[in-house]
């Protein structure tokens, strides 16, 4: 497997299609030495031997760390949001969908922030549907080419194709990003998917948190969230879970089966979303690298000072403190796959995509595995990295698909399959 990295590594980094950012490592061989706190540790030092003491103590200690240290705490009470009267067409999509769309205000009050949540639901299911549910970059109206999708009226990053004008979406935009969303074939597997345009719940942009969700929870005295409360990845990851409350409440979708799934710094989303709120069945991440699954301790590929220079509002303020300092952080991502468990976890990279960190992607998986494995579930712990487009599905799976940072078809075909598995709803 080394020589097999070291090769693909050696690959990419002379093919000029692949542009990476320039002063970063890709060099396994120059992976520093650091070492990583052991999720069946507890913080005096006794070891986790059964799965009550990591229910009932361990577990909670680490939600604690990456609240604390990563992506802030977030508010616990949600009692003040209100959700609208859906929108529904039971012949969406040709008649193979039922399309739902639901006003959800986050204040409770019309004129709050608000966000809209589209769902598709196969037409021609006869019970509540498990579920797939993501965060989309661009608003809803891109992941299909349905002109009854309602716009986002939120800030939205502009484009030079005229699908986004002054920051704001426009009907140019329809269907551009449905290669990530392949809605009519998850509709037609059985499944529902449902997303949420994440601007909606908190721009993507630095403005120290005056716009979105956080001013809705400031107390008297503030006017940006304290060092160790909520980032943008920590209030989208909040945004999910209002989600899951609407799910609970819709008699069309199983909500005791319903999969979080996000790409790239929405795939960091979906970690921690599926990590805090345990009413997530399964949990996904496509391409979610530094802050996500990959391992900090690496630095390889982005690095903690990167990311918290490119996007200093997506993590809490206390991550900072670790920019060039990765050995000091009391927590690394293979602890936040071990917070998932024992409910299945899927996380998947791309060959061309060493910015993410493949290698660390997996190690995340392999590390956290014993956690899995005391909870009596199917892991890692005597697995080596597969080759490219071999998938692993286990009770943790993980594969490592040929092309660049993306969401295809691919994965998410490999991710019904383990839903499938998992759900047993193979036949």
């Amino acid at each position: 497997m080394r020589l097999f990295t070291l090769f693909l590594i050696a690959a990419l980094v002379a093919s000029s299609a692949f542009a990476l950012p320039k002063g970063f490592n890709y060099d396994e061989s120059k992976v520093p030495d650091f070492t990583l706190v052991d999720p069946l540790t507890l913080e005096n030092g006794d070891k986790v031997a059964d799965a009550e003491t990591w229910k009932n103590k361990r577990r909670a200690e680490i939600v604690d760390l990456f609240e604390t240290h990563i992506y802030g705490c977030a508010p616990e009470d949600s009692s003040g949001v209100r959700f609208g009267d859906a929108e529904v067409d039971d012949k969406a999509l040709g008649g193979t969908a039922i399309r739902k769309q639901v006003k959800i205000y986050f204040s409770g009050a019309k004129d709050g922030p608000t966000a809209d949540l589209l769902i598709y639901l196969p037409a021609t299911a006869k019970a509540p549907v498990p579920l797939f549910v993501g965060l989309n970059f661009g608003g809803n109206h891109t992941v299909a080419d349905d002109p009854q999708i309602w716009l986002p009226t939120s800030w939205t990053r502009d484009r030079d194709d005229d699908t986004v004008v002054d920051h704001r979406a426009t009907e140019k935009g329809r269907g551009k990003s449905s290669s990530r969303w392949p809605v009519q074939e998850i509709v037609a597997r059985g499944y529902g998917v449902a997303t949420i345009y994440c601007g909606d719940i908190d721009p993507d942009y630095h403005d120290d948190f005056q716009n979105g969700v956080h001013p809705l929870f400031y107390d008297d005295s503030q006017d940006k969230p304290a060092d160790d409360q909520w980032g943008s990845i920590a209030a989208w990851a909040w945004g999910l879970s209002r989600a899951l409350d609407y799910f609970e409440a819709d008699a069309d979708i199983n909500h005791k089966q319903v999969s979080v799934v996000g790409h790239s710094r929405l795939g960091k989303t979906s970690l921690w979303a599926g990590a805090r709120d345990e009413r997530f069945a399964l949990v996904i991440s496509n391409c979610s690298g530094c802050g996500g699954a990959a391992l900090s301790g690496r630095r390889f590929g982005e690095t903690v000072k990167r990311i918290n220079t490119s996007f200093p509002h997506w993590f809490c303020g206390n991550f900072r403190k670790y920019n060039d300092n990765e050995d000091a952080l009391p927590v690394d991502q293979h602890m936040l796959a071990a917070l998932v468990a024992p409910r299945p976890l899927y996380v998947a990279s791309a060959e061309q995509d060493l910015w993410a960190d493949p290698r660390g992607e997996f190690l995340s998986l392999k590390i956290a595995s014993p956690v899995y494995e005391l909870l009596g579930r199917k892991a890692f712990s005597n697995v080596e990295m597969p080759t490219v487009d071999t998938p692993l599905l286990r009770d943790v799976a993980y594969h490592i698909r040929t092309g660049k940072h993306n969401i295809t078809l691919y994965d998410w075909q490999r991710y019904m399959d383990f839903a499938d598995q998992q759900f047993d709803r193979e036949d």
